[in-house]
């Protein structure tokens, strides 16, 4: 097992707040992500899931506070692809490239070897005929693997996915579980945000719920489930039974 006690957190989120004219999506959002954690991330649609992964990794300016990875703003990071990968949209690769070059522009400008390509290609499951068509005749669930074999390319100590699994067989959420797992062991941190309960529930050390923009639950898994009488779906649906879709997700 790894100490996760003995070292900074790998993500900080800190008095987190957005707004959006008199619309509050974020209110005062606080919770940490250790090393050698995956930490769920849960809410319902709208709750502000998305909005703080994107304030994350710099792509949405917070109104208050600040979210900080590895130390220091994501943006701030000299080449941050080797530090930290990230997935929030596997429909946004260039739909006319193949996966393999795909792959192989974001090794390029990572600096990495292009061989680092084919050993994302086979680690993810995207067979030679799959990694050389267009990304835009993709399934989702394949897209989705492209989208993981990219966050992974770099080696990254941080990974910050999306909904990872959606679109996913059993076989392949169950790859995902496997690989999540075996990151975190190794003392990767993982922030997790998805809806499939029994996925974050099998591969979670830690969760942290939201709901109308603000943190309603944080801790470790065992001890909310264990007051919660062990179900997480239960857990779920009573932590936010009294927030609603929110008009930012």
């Amino acid at each position: 097992m790894n100490d996760r006690s003995s070292s900074p957190a790998a993500i900080e989120v800190a008095g987190l707040s957005k707004s959006y004219g008199p619309h509050r999506a974020l209110d005062d959002v606080s919770f940490s992500v250790q090393h050698g954690s995956v930490t769920g991330f849960l809410g319902p649609n709208g709750a502000g899931k998305s909005t703080t992964l994107r304030m994350l990794v710099g792509l949405t300016t917070p109104t208050a506070g600040a979210a900080r990875v590895l130390g220091g703003l994501y943006g701030d990071l000299p080449n941050p692809g080797r530090r930290v990968g990230v997935l929030l949209d596997a429909s946004a690769q260039h739909a006319g490239r193949t996966g393999r070059e795909v792959l192989r522009l974001n090794a390029m400008v990572m600096g990495l070897p292009l061989d680092r390509v084919q050993e994302m290609l086979h680690r993810v499951g995207l067979t030679p005929a799959e990694a050389d068509r267009r990304a835009g005749t993709y399934s989702l669930g394949m897209r989705q693997r492209l989208g993981i074999a990219s966050a992974l390319l770099g080696d990254p100590e941080v990974l910050i996915l999306d909904e990872p699994a959606n679109g996913l067989d059993p076989a392949g959420i169950h790859w995902m579980r496997g690989l999540l797992r075996e990151f975190a062991d190794r003392g990767g941190a993982v922030l997790l945000s998805s809806h499939l309960l029994a996925e974050i529930e099998a591969v979670a050390d830690d969760l942290v719920f939201i709901g109308g923009g603000r943190v309603i639950a944080a801790g470790s898994k065992r001890s909310l489930l264990d007051a919660a009488g062990g179900d997480l779906e239960d857990l779920f649906l009573t932590l936010t039974a009294d927030h609603g879709r929110e008009d930012v997700a």
